[in-house]
């Protein structure tokens, strides 16, 4: 199947665009787009791809759904557009890299800024039915992204992969710890930060990781 992805990407995927669940899926996809409204805008759905290129990538941040309220979710996991509040969740990362680095809490939640240094922030479902959470789970987008994830372990060396929560925490099969840096902690929601996101570090840990082995920081 010819999907329209970026090409670093493609020629790593296509294996998994020829299986008969990737065809399935395409077809619940489209079907979706049809019939109701989606999220993201369907040219958006491999945006965090076509942005940040295979040999690109640095940081992975694993999230489960797309947020299901329109105007949120434009494919960058916990990222939203320009002008639009700042989810729970990614307002504790702020504030989680303002305790940890000093850095002052941006007034934007758009984190095209560091997904072009490297960090690929990706649900594991890459959409979703407005106002329905999880309507698009089990048709076949996780097979997909665990491929991602997986390849991106096989193939790249020094990631950091950062993995909150019980549903991201379930990942780490899909990584070989020995070659990559593996950060965990509870989820940053409102619900669940309290109990070891706060205070996790993962930010400086993540820098001090790729300087020790010679790749840039990034810019949080």
């Amino acid at each position: 199947m010819n999907v329209k992805i970026e090409e670093s990407w493609r020629e790593k995927l296509q294996e998994e665009f020829d299986k008969p669940y990737f065809e399935k899926l395409v077809t619940f996809v489209k079907n979706e787009y049809r019939t109701t409204q989606v999220l993201p805008p369907g040219n958006r759905i491999f945006y965090l791809f076509n942005v940040c290129p295979f040999n690109k990538v640095k940081v992975v941040i694993l999230g489960q759904d797309p947020y299901p309220q329109p105007g949120l979710y434009y494919g960058v996991c916990f990222s939203v557009p320009e002008g639009v509040t700042i989810p729970g969740s990614l307002a504790n990362m702020f504030q989680e890299i303002h305790t940890d680095l000093g850095k002052p809490i941006p007034t934007s939640g758009n984190l095209d800024r560091w997904v072009k240094q490297g960090v690929f922030s990706m649900n594991s479902v890459l959409t979703v039915r407005a106002y329905h959470t999880g309507s698009h789970q089990n048709q076949g987008w996780e097979t997909f992204t665990d491929a991602v994830i997986k390849k991106l372990s096989d193939e790249r060396e020094h990631l950091v992969f950062m993995l909150w929560g019980r549903y991201a925490k379930e990942k780490i099969s899909l990584i070989d710890t020995s070659k990559h840096l593996v950060l965990t902690a509870s989820h940053p929601s409102p619900r669940s930060a309290d109990h070891g996101f706060f205070g996790c570090h993962h930010f400086s840990k993540a820098n001090a990781y790729l300087r020790q082995n010679g790749l840039t920081e990034i810019d949080w």
